[in-house]
């Protein structure tokens, strides 16, 4: 966007409501400091700063052209502000990374229950592996006490050819004559 020039009023250095005997005090006070006769700076600016100062004082000095310099002034200012209002309206993809900003109570909220939760759940998994694994070790010395009653009973147990295959650890005897086990008081049956 082009640098917009200065304005008349802030040429001769007066706010816009000054009175036109401000805007001729400031001309003539200005004029002095950059007539190019009376001035130090170089030739060719003084000459090129007077001369803005005459066209300003020009415009601002006759009231009906200063009411349309004002007027012009101010439709300048509502474009300004119109463009700045579209500016913002203007839908264009974000490609910033989005600004971080600090949890709210429902999120931090959700977060303790989603912790909550998880530890629950380890709990429970951990829990439950622990009492499953002590009941198969619990299982194991049932089938050791099983074994140990047929032992001791010297019961014949018939163990068919798929339990042998198996694992089963008694053998299968073909002339094996169940017998009565004194503990049960039955014939050859626990």
């Amino acid at each position: 966007m082009a640098a917009t020039p200065p304005s008349l009023y802030s040429l001769l250095q007066v706010p816009p409501e000054a009175s036109t005997e401000q805007l001729r005090s400031a001309f003539r006070l200005l004029s002095k400091r950059f007539h190019p006769d009376t001035t130090e700076l170089p030739e060719a600016e003084a000459a090129t700063r007077f001369r803005q100062l005459q066209e300003a004082m020009s415009v601002l000095g006759d009231p009906e052209q200063r009411r349309r310099y004002d007027a012009l002034l101010r439709a300048q200012a509502l474009n300004r502000e119109q463009q700045q209002r579209q500016k913002v309206t203007v839908w264009r993809p974000n490609t910033d990374p989005p600004a971080r900003r600090p949890l709210s109570g429902g999120e931090w909220f959700a977060l303790l229950l989603l912790a909550l939760a998880l530890g629950f759940s380890l709990v429970l998994g951990i829990g439950l592996a622990w009492w499953r694994g002590v009941q198969v070790v619990q299982g194991g010395q049932a089938l050791e006490r099983l074994s140990e009653l047929v032992d001791r009973g010297k019961a014949a147990v018939e163990v068919s050819l798929p339990m042998a295959a198996a694992g089963a650890d008694h053998e299968q005897s073909p002339a094996a004559e169940p017998t009565d086990c004194p503990e049960t008081a039955s014939a050859g049956s626990l």
